[in-house]
């Protein structure tokens, strides 16, 4: 797995730097295409989401799948009402655990010696903070339409976010300490990727290439291994089998709710 993951953010490191050679990239943010693609190929690295939801009911030793339906459904519910109620707390703490989230899962086939939380938490934390340190306007105005304003917040000074960005790196370090080349070229990689997308392009594109291509191709290479890991091709024709039906219809839906609306 880990030299899959290796050629993986070689041929994503060496994407970047071809899409950053394109400049009419670097003035749109090409917002349906991006939405489409999260909605889509995104979407689809979170499909078997039931499986954790198994491990979930035998650990409290649930037996019937419906309850997990249940509560993830009634979970999503109480996201939406309390992003109506209290939209900045709740972008806040989204932003914190986003970032911990992909700290974690682009790291995670690296086997750790032990807990490492913060470190996942400042690796994750470039994905917030590479847009604002090169396109903070941008960046901020995203905020601002979600009702968000912390364009005054110490949170968004320069200091801050040179400050996460160093903490970012600096947790790549710490993680690739005792590991081989391969690893610690691979997490370098990584770094330079997403710093590379987000100065060339705008945020919304920035943002849609990382997750996309990089974070959600990484978690279904791990979901595949986890559907069979004795043999890897086996196991991505059974994730692709699985997570295609929501896939497609994700795609589907955006598509006709987007023609609806123009």
């Amino acid at each position: 797995m880990n030299r899959i993951n290796y050629f993986h953010s070689l041929i994503f490191f060496n994407i970047c730097i071809l899409l950053s050679a394109f400049d009419f990239l670097r003035n749109n943010d090409f917002l349906i295409l991006s939405l489409f693609l999260i909605l889509s190929l995104g979407i689809s690295h979170g499909a078997l989401d039931d499986l954790k939801g198994k491990k979930l009911l035998k650990i409290f030793k649930f037996n019937s799948i419906y309850i997990f339906y249940f509560l993830y459904i009634l979970l999503g519910l109480i996201i939406i009402l309390t992003w109506i109620i209290f939209p900045k707390f709740l972008l806040f703490l989204f932003l914190i655990v986003a970032s911990y989230h992909f700290g974690k899962e682009d790291s995670e086939f690296i086997n750790l010696n032990s807990k490492n939380d913060l470190i996942y938490l400042f690796k994750g934390s470039l994905i917030v903070t590479a847009p604002l340190l090169f396109h903070k306007n941008e960046t901020l105005k995203i905020f601002m339409d979600l009702n968000f304003d912390i364009s005054q917040s110490f949170f968004v000074s320069n200091e801050f976010i040179y400050l996460l960005v160093s903490l970012s790196f600096l947790s790549n370090i710490i993680i690739s300490i005792n590991k081989d080349i391969n690893i610690k070229s691979l997490l370098f990689m990584d770094f330079i990727s997403v710093m590379l997308i987000n100065f060339f392009l705008q945020p919304i594109l920035a943002f849609t290439i990382y997750f996309c291509f990089l974070h959600s191709v990484r978690h279904s290479f791990k979901l595949s291994n986890e559907l069979n890991n004795k043999d890897f091709i086996k196991g991505i024709k059974k994730f692709i089998i699985k997570a295609l039906p929501l896939t497609i219809f994700t795609g589907v839906l955006f598509f006709g709710i987007t023609v609806f609306i123009k």
